[in-house]
């Protein structure tokens, strides 16, 4: 059978095997807080890869110390991160899948000791402190992080930069009225509050000429907060700015309750794909290959973003598969073992 999940996907040069992509996941395991891979990420991307995913997609990496979401986070804000980033896309690649990297920064969302910043000086509940407003200059600095950042993507051999505008981190925050309080050019109107995630890409793309993500929080799960509409905006303006691709999640820039049930976010990747004319991801408990089959053949999204459901089962491609009747050729290692 002909399924659009494992039909190869194109973009920029890069071919994808399958539309599978290992979503960016948190994993928290740094050893020593100096944010540089261990045995342990190795062996746990490596094993997806393994596993037939197309893309997989490193999680939330740090553009400066101060932007971890935890002491525990991956980080490339140094050339220290090099050697380790380019020993994980070596063991990814040579199994099969791409490599991505999400660059990101916490903003007032970052569980450390020192001082954070954010667009304005509201903390996100009552368990976080209260953020520093970021003046002009640690705007401009931390676009500049960025840049640096993705400079040392492309030196450690990464196929894909994600750009991580999503789940009420700083970009996000930059992003929202409900965040971003600013009087200067980086806040009041939609384009200004756009101003920062459109220069970290202008500077992203003055060194990065491979396909080019952006994740983002269609929904603000508030009555003053951002909604799909306002993201079919937001789409079109990063298509013209040259993204390839929206990975579409919501929620988490501010406390929500959210009606979460399987597929939950897909309808707003559909609204900005079409509305937008752009590709897009759909992510959020998408858990079975006849799901994903679906959300592709309906033309819903381009890209399945697989996360928690990878973590259960690192061989969910193969999953997929047999629910959908179809094949997938196996590492030769695993080839006695991988028959229906």
């Amino acid at each position: 059978m002909e399924t659009k999940l494992f039909s190869p996907y194109e973009m920029k040069g890069l071919t994808l095997k399958n539309r599978i992509v290992m979503a960016p996941m948190c994993m928290y395991s740094c050893e020593k807080e100096d944010g540089i891979v261990t045995d342990w990420h190795v062996a746990h991307y490596t094993s997806r890869a393994i596993g037939q995913v197309g893309l997989i997609i490193l999680e939330a990496t740090a553009v400066t110390p101060q932007g971890r979401i935890s002491h525990q986070d991956l980080g490339i804000w140094s050339d220290e991160h090099v050697a380790g980033l380019t020993r994980l896309t070596e063991q990814i690649k040579q199994n099969g899948a791409a490599a991505g990297i999400q660059l990101a920064h916490a903003g007032r969302k970052a569980a450390l000791r020192d001082e954070i910043i954010a667009p304005s000086a509201l903390a996100f509940d009552e368990n976080y402190k209260e953020p520093k407003a970021m003046t002009v200059e640690e705007i401009k600095e931390t676009v500049e992080a960025f840049k640096l950042a993705a400079e040392r993507a492309k030196s450690a051999g990464f196929d894909v930069i994600e750009i991580h505008a999503a789940h009420g981190y700083l970009i996000n925050q930059f992003l929202s009225p409900l965040t971003n309080k600013r009087e200067d050019e980086y806040g009041g109107s939609p384009e200004n509050r756009f101003r920062f995630l459109r220069e970290v890409l202008e500077a992203v793309k003055t060194i990065w000429d491979k396909p080019l993500f952006v994740r983002v929080s269609a929904c603000d799960y508030h009555d003053e907060g951002l909604t799909g509409e306002d993201y079919v905006t937001i789409g079109s303006w990063l298509k013209d700015l040259g993204v390839h691709l929206i990975d579409v999640s919501s929620g988490a820039v501010v406390p929500a309750r959210i009606n979460v049930y399987p597929g939950y976010q897909v309808k707003l990747a559909e609204k900005i794909k079409h509305g937008a004319d752009v590709a897009t991801g759909a992510v959020g408990l998408i858990t079975t290959g006849i799901q994903a089959e679906e959300i592709l053949q309906n033309d819903r999204a381009d890209l399945i973003f697989i996360a928690r459901e990878l973590l259960r089962d690192p061989y969910w491609p193969r999953t997929a598969a047999k629910e959908l009747g179809t094949s997938i050729e196996p590492p030769k290692q695993y080839s006695r073992g991988w028959l229906f």
